[in-house]
């Protein structure tokens, strides 16, 4: 293991490297926060991809093929295609609009009042994503280094706090793409081709497995509709996701660029799929589904080959957890401790006491999100506690926004608290990976959102022709990005 711990510990060192760099290059708030939006279509195609394709996707989908066959990539697909959907609908009215957090958003489409409570609940989603990322870790340390849930927690924790609060989304922008670069080596080129001959070629897989394992719907039409809810939805309305759409240089860059990133994921969610039903060929009784992308690396990779598809899995880890970690922080400091301090909207503050304010919002966040990391053992129903939040408190209100003039604070409002604490109620009387939750908690939200804002007075003439000038990219910007990088 000599060859692979090598390959790790450059590739961990060149992370915080990368760190470094960004802290030099980061000196505004838009530096910080959203490179200075100023990507181009190469860059900002690799790190979106990076960021929506975490351990989830990557050890959470050949798991999923383990257990169901090809049908297990159905989970990565609508994660695509809500990707897709983001871009091709709605990515160059996002980019247009020039602010940094979803709650801003709704501050200018529904004039101010709705940007507290939406940023609550985005900040308890973003922090228990980075969590749930940050737990992974400790699946691929033990495979490496024979460690302690505990140790691999802090040392993949400590790796992503420090180059994240060093230069921000410049860091993470960076190390996104090099990880975008590993992953498509480690998994796509390496695992999946020397995962199907191991197992025999697709002819042996057939003959060994049920017929099942090939069937597109073999997971279920409920347990299909549900991922589109949830990540599907989710995709359009994260902070995470959103936060890269604001690095885009252009409207046109955050279209076309998102859309090679979701068809990217098209591809990756059929080769995690593929690399779950190879496994099972191989190691038909494992303990655990989600065992099966460890097991496979460790056993079947040559030496050397095998550390550069591990890194690959902590590529995917990482660059999930980093770009949680700074939309956490960010809403954090932007919409919640910046509103009770009563300074949101009071300049643009694009000095260094703003990228120091942010920097020490990431660190206290990262080091929250270690902690709650090492208590917390369940990883699933933690991510669908988040999801289903999200969902059901804040789809209804910024689609709303974005698509029916008609809509107004009360109403958004409304359907923030209705979906969220309805979501909440259900899943304590279902169970939280029950599928009624989501389902009624969004249909409540969209119901009281529809009903309240007809009752209610419109939104006044004056925002939404200010939403309008946003919109079309035609309001004045106050964090004017310097010349274009190179794609």
């Amino acid at each position: 293991m000599a060859v692979d711990y090598a390959v790790i510990v450059v590739y961990l060192a060149g992370m915080l490297a990368m760190g470094w760099w960004g802290m030099r290059r980061a000196k505004s708030k838009s530096e910080f926060l959203v490179a200075g939006r100023r990507l181009g279509p190469a860059m900002y195609s690799g790190t979106m991809a990076a960021i929506v394709l975490g351990g989830a996707s990557t050890i959470g989908g050949v798991g999923l093929g383990y257990q169901y066959g090809l049908s297990g990539a159905w989970m990565v697909i609508t994660i695509g295609l809500g990707l897709l959907a983001l871009s091709v609908f709605f990515s160059a009215r996002i980019a247009r609009l020039k602010v940094y957090t979803v709650s801003e958003m709704l501050d200018l489409r529904y004039g101010g009042r709705a940007g507290l409570i939406s940023g609550i609940v985005m900040w308890a989603y973003t922090l228990m994503l980075a969590v749930t990322s940050t737990i992974a870790y400790a699946t691929i340390f033990d495979v490496l280094f024979d460690v302690n849930r505990t140790v691999a927690i802090i040392l993949g924790g400590a790796i992503v706090v420090a180059y994240s609060t060093l230069g921000g989304m410049w860091s993470i922008t960076i190390t996104d793409m090099v990880q975008f670069v590993v992953k498509t080596i480690g998994v796509l080129l390496l695992l999946l081709p020397i995962a199907v001959v191991k197992a025999g070629g697709f002819s042996e897989m057939k003959a060994k497995l049920p017929t099942e394992y090939f069937d597109p719907l073999g997971i279920g039409g409920e347990t299909i509709f549900t991922y589109v809810l949830i990540y599907t939805f989710g995709m359009l309305i994260g902070q995470d996701i959103w936060q890269r759409v604001f690095t885009a240089r252009s409207d046109r860059t955050a279209r076309w660029g998102g859309t090679v990133a979701g068809t990217y994921c098209l591809v990756y969610a059929i080769a995690g799929a593929v690399i779950g039903t190879a496994a099972k060929v191989l190691y038909p009784n494992l303990p655990s589904a989600d065992a099966a992308f460890a097991t496979i690396v460790k056993d079947e990779l040559p030496v050397g080959v095998r550390g550069l598809v591990l890194a690959a899995a902590l590529a995917a880890v990482m660059s999930t957890s980093s770009g949680a970690l700074i939309a956490c922080a960010t809403v954090a400091n932007n919409d919640i401790w910046s509103r009770l301090r009563g300074v949101a909207g009071k300049g643009d503050g694009e000095g260094h006491d703003e990228v120091k304010g942010n920097r020490i919002f990431i660190l206290i966040m990262g080091i929250a999100v270690v902690v709650i990391a090492i208590a917390l053992n369940d990883v699933v129903e933690a991510l669908t506690v988040a999801y289903n939040l999200l969902v059901a408190g804040l789809l209804v209100p910024i689609l709303g926004g974005l698509l029916w003039r008609r809509g107004t604070a009360t109403g958004a409002l409304a359907a923030v608290g209705v979906g969220g604490i309805s979501v909440v109620v259900l899943m304590a009387v279902y169970g939280i990976l029950a599928n009624e939750p989501i389902y009624y908690g969004l249909l409540a939200s969209l119901v009281v959102y529809v009903i309240v804002s007809l009752a209610t007075r419109p939104t006044d003439a004056k925002v939404l022709a200010a939403w309008r000038e946003r919109l079309a990219g035609r309001a004045p910007e106050t964090d004017q990005p310097e010349a274009p990088v190179p794609a």
